[in-house]
């Protein structure tokens, strides 16, 4: 009996130290609520600005990491289909808060929206993508998922993608690029619309295509079954609270490297978006390591759909309630890469297996990517 009592206060003193970042969020938080126009005074000095943009990003991704984690502690605890909702909502729901507290400082930047996704879909479709496949290819000849999952994800992504980013530049007016009003309520019902399907899908009467059919079962935390919702509800909420009032102060810092040096504008879509995709990236390659490919692929191709899916329309409805309007159509360049990166991942999932060649061609599209935001 001893011996359980000092098992449960170890557990519970692990678990306090885990939470240690949402004291340090909180003190953060009172920092700059404080003090944050004297903070923000210094950031013509470069030193200053990197270590207030280091600071701020690093408390904030740290917190989207801790949402991620209760989240999906959440959902190995409620089962589908409500584990999937609640993770795709608070990843969604950081990526809409990050965009609209950028989007709503300084000056207008009405291709923050466009910039974001197509950098979320480069990041997941060529960089997680091609990370976990080349680490998992290394270690092991070639892996295998689910064919079918695959193409249901695919088969969404490549027309939602389409109409959102490329569309735009061929049916715009003479007066400039953006959809009308009518064309953008029917591109946000057209996303909703196939997302609630695809998700009515995954989670009803085709779950089996979102399973390795190897057989090999992933191993179940029973022990998180059987303790209680209320805790990690209340820090789920917690850390997003502090997601939501941090990503408004590192808002500053990204305008004014932006506005003030004349960094290229797309600097601040890979940022937001780096925010959204790193903890999903973690856990794809920590998968793909284990040889649970399906698991990864379940991952990012599900955070490009939902992106895609989810954000697009709440971004839409925000721009018109706020006044901020919003570009969707990409540059002749990126239209190029989306359209390759799209092809590029119907090839590598179309066998049902992947290997190491595939990892390394995703890679090497990541890297072009990165290189043309500082050439265009």
């Amino acid at each position: 009996m001893n011996r359980e009592a000092a098992m449960q206060q170890r557990r519970g003193l692990a678990s306090i130290r885990r939470e240690r970042l949402l004291a340090f969020g909180l003190l953060t938080s009172v920092v700059f609520l404080i003090s944050g126009q004297s903070i923000f005074a210094l950031l013509s000095n470069p030193v200053w600005l990197f270590i207030i943009f280091a600071w701020l990003f690093s408390v904030v991704l740290g917190c989207a990491l801790s949402v991620v984690r209760h989240a999906d502690d959440l959902a190995e605890r409620l089962g589908e289909p409500y584990g999937t909702l609640i993770l795709t909502l608070a990843i969604t729901s950081i990526e809409v808060m990050a965009i609209t507290a950028v989007m709503q400082h300084g000056e207008n930047n009405p291709t923050l929206v466009r910039d974001t996704l197509f950098a979320v879909v480069m990041i997941i479709l060529n960089g997680m993508v091609g990370l976990s496949l080349l680490v998992g290819g290394w270690r092991r000849h070639d892996q295998h998922h689910n064919l079918q999952g695959a193409n249901a994800y695919l088969g969404v992504i490549v027309p939602l993608a389409t109409l959102s980013m490329i569309m735009p530049n061929f049916t715009h007016s003479a007066s400039g690029p953006p959809y009308s009003f009518v064309q953008q309520t029917v591109l946000a019902f057209i996303s909703v619309g196939l997302y609630s399907v695809f998700l009515s899908l995954q989670t009803g009467r085709h779950r089996e295509f979102f399973v390795d059919d190897t057989g090999e079962a992933r191993p179940e935390r029973v022990e998180t079954k059987e303790r209680g919702l209320l805790l990690p509800v209340i820090l789920l909420v917690a850390y997003m609270a502090l997601v939501v009032f941090l990503v408004e102060e590192l808002a500053a810092p990204i305008d004014y490297f932006i506005e003030t040096l004349h960094a290229p504008a797309a600097l601040g879509g890979v940022i937001m978006a780096i925010l959204v995709a790193t903890p999903e990236a973690i856990s794809a390659v920590r998968a793909s390591v284990a040889n649970h490919l399906q698991r990864s692929v379940n991952i990012f191709l599900g955070s490009v759909l939902s992106t895609i899916g989810l954000t697009v329309p709440a971004m839409l409805v925000i721009s018109h309630v706020t006044g901020h309007p919003v570009v969707l159509g990409l540059d002749r360049t990126d239209s190029v890469m989306l359209i390759l990166t799209l092809a590029l991942s119907i090839i590598t999932f179309a066998s049902g297996r992947t290997h190491l060649m595939q990892g390394a061609v995703h890679l090497v599209l990541f890297v072009a990517y990165f290189l043309l935001i500082f050439e265009t």
